[in-house]
C-alpha cells in the first residue's frame, strides 16, 4: 500500500526533498509523518511505501498549485491531508490568507479532481488545530492574535463537513491537544502553538495509527 501525505511545515517537518534519497528515512522528516512510518513499515517493511509531500508555508491553493506532480503522478492508494493553519497565519502576518469560503472551494476541488483521476484512492482529512504557544499567544502589537488563531475551528468544521458529504475519514486533533496540552503543557506538544514537537507528532501518530488500523486497512 501506497501512502502518500500532503499538508504543510507540520507534515514536511524538516523532510529531505531529494527524489534520490526518497527510501532513505529523512525522506519522511522528522514529525508525525516519521512516527507513523516507523510503526506502520516496522511491524511490515515488505507492505507499505510511505511518502512525505509536505512543504512548510503551504496554504490550501498551494496544495492545489502542486497537485498533478506531487499527488496525481505519484497514485497513492491512500492520501493524508493536513492544512489549514498557513491559510490564517498568513493573513495575520502579510494579509495573504486564504479566507474559509474560498478554503472551502479549494479543498473540496482537491477531492473532487483526485477522486476524477485516482477513483480508487482513498482519503483521511486531518482536522487542523491550534494551542496557545509562543506564536499565537498575545502581544502588544496584537492582542487578538490567539482569538485570530482560533478562526481555525471554522476551517476545521469544514473539513469535517467534507468528510462526511464525501464519506472519507476523518481525523479528530483539536480535542485531542486540547487535553494532552492541559495535563502537561503545550511545551511538550507544540511549544509554539503551531507546529508539534516529539510529543505532539507522536499524539498525531497515534490517533492517526489508531484510525488506520481499526477502519481502513481491515
Amino acid at each position: 500500500m501506497k501512502i502518500l501525505f500532503f499538508g504543510d511545515s507540520i507534515t514536511d517537518a524538516g523532510r529531505n526533498r531529494n527524489p534520490e534519497d526518497r527510501a532513505k528515512q529523512s525522506a519522511l522528516g522528522y514529525g508525525y509523518v516519521r512516527a507513523i512510518g516507523d510503526r506502520l513499515i516496522g511491524s511490515a517493511p515488505d507492505r507499505y511505501t510511505i511518502l512525505n509531500m509536505g512543504i512548510g508555508g503551504n496554504r490550501i491553493v498551494d496544495l492545489y498549485a502542486r497537485i498533478k506532480c506531487h499527488l496525481w503522478n505519484q497514485e497513492p492508494d491512500l492520501v493524508s491531508i493536513l492544512i489549514g493553519i498557513n491559510d490564517i497565519w498568513h493573513e495575520i502576518t502579510a494579509r495573504n490568507g486564504v479566507d474559509l469560503e474560498r478554503y472551502e472551494k479549494v479543498y473540496r476541488m482537491i477531492i473532487e479532481d483526485t477522486k476524477k483521476r485516482l477513483p480508487n484512492t482513498k482519503f483521511v482529512l486531518c482536522e487542523p488545530f491550534v494551542v496557545e504557544g509562543s506564536c499565537t499567544c498575545p502581544t502588544e502589537e496584537m492582542p487578538d492574535r490567539y482569538v485570530r488563531f482560533q478562526e481555525i475551528y471554522g476551517y476545521a468544521a469544514v473539513v469535517k463537513k467534507l468528510a462526511e458529504e464525501y464519506g472519507l475519514y476523518f481525523l479528530p486533533l483539536q480535542k485531542c491537544f486540547d487535553s494532552a496540552v492541559e495535563k502537561l503543557g503545550a511545551s511538550y506538544y507544540a511549544p509554539d502553538g503551531v507546529h508539534p514537537n516529539v510529543g505532539g507528532s507522536a499524539l498525531i501518530a497515534t490517533e492517526w495509527v489508531k484510525l488506520f488500523r481499526e477502519q481502513i486497512e481491515k
